[in-house]
């Protein structure tokens, strides 16, 4: 065989991920890498997330919402900074036993998100393992210069607001793993699906940017990520538990099993956007978001001190045994 002829990596680049890549800076998936152009006056944001088999994802899950969880849970962090997504790229780490109809699967869910989020693929790298999958993606986007919102500048008197609801995808997994709660199907399709791809809440980026003080996304649990907001801009939360916002289906498992709270607020893959508004901007903060057709939620206020306190309806507080997810 002539040396010149294409590698089965350089061939299944071409086939399955290609026509993925749909801006003339990823040059067709051919050179050794791409190029971007920001905006002018804009600045690059910049994220990775990897998602592993067996702890985001079932092995019987469809390839196609492997591929766009991947995507979505790194959108999720550009929409928390105010940013508007440029690209990304997608890196495989693949087990012997993946086939054709999986990669067609796969870069059919890719190439469906890049389209809608206006993300398009600029490249990446495809390597064999002995397992798990693994899927590997890094988003690239844009804000204005020097306008990135970040989790370090919340400040007293902000209030706390939070996108859709929570606690939906730790209840999904639940169910997952044999959860036998009674529920009927509408309300155990919806936990499955949230679990199973997240909804990234990118039409509310341009309101974070204009009125939030400081954000971040959802993705390893409420408390936990409020308490990582509030540790870096060293204040402290007063946070009403009964207003944080529940699906009618994580309502109906923990009307039937009240310890199920505690998860629902500090479990993970939520993928909201959680952000601190100065009363100042709440208004406006609000009329855009019903602009965006974006629910949000104010839980509470930002205060001094150190911390974040979930209260119950009685005053006391909520305690958790593991306040956000974590692999380590």
């Amino acid at each position: 065989m002539s040396s010149d002829s294409p590698s089965g990596e350089d061939k299944l680049i071409a086939r399955f991920f290609g026509p993925v890549a749909t801006d003339p800076g990823a040059l067709g998936l051919t050179d050794d890498a791409a190029f971007i152009k920001p905006p002018a006056g804009c600045e690059m944001v910049l994220k990775t997330d990897a998602i592993v088999g067996g702890i985001h994802f079932f092995p019987e899950d469809p390839p196609s919402a492997v591929a766009q969880k991947a995507l979505r849970v790194n959108l999720s962090d550009l929409a928390a900074k105010g940013a508007k997504p440029l690209g990304f790229l997608v890196s495989l780490a693949l087990p012997k036993e993946i086939d054709d109809a999986w990669l067609t699967g796969f870069a059919s869910g890719l190439r469906e998100d890049a389209a809608a989020y206006k993300c398009p693929l600029f490249g990446g790298d495809t390597v064999r393992s002995p397992g798990p999958i693994m899927v590997s993606v890094a988003t690239f986007g844009s804000v204005p210069e020097g306008r990135m919102v970040r989790r370090s500048t919340a400040k007293p008197g902000d209030h706390v607001f939070v996108t859709g609801t929570i606690g939906d995808a730790v209840l999904g997994l639940g169910l997952r793993q044999g959860a036998s709660w009674p529920l009927d199907a509408a309300q155990r399709e919806h936990l499955l699906s949230r679990y199973l791809l997240p909804r990234p809440r990118n039409a509310l980026a341009q309101a974070v940017l204009d009125y939030a003080s400081a954000a971040m996304d959802v993705s390893d649990g409420l408390a936990g990520d409020l308490a990582k907001l509030c540790r870096v801009s060293v204040v402290s939360a007063d946070i009403d538990a009964a207003r944080v916002p529940l699906s009618d289906a994580a309502k109906a498992v923990i009307a039937q099993d009240a310890s199920q709270l505690a998860p629902a607020l500090s479990g993970g893959d939520d993928y909201e956007i959680l952000c601190t508004v100065p009363p100042g901007n709440i208004d406006r903060f609000r009329v855009a978001a019903m602009a965006a057709k974006t629910a949000v939620t104010d839980i509470g206020v930002i205060v001094g001190g150190g911390g974040a306190r979930f209260r119950k309806a009685d005053g006391t507080m909520l305690v958790f045994e593991r306040a956000a997810f974590s692999h380590f």
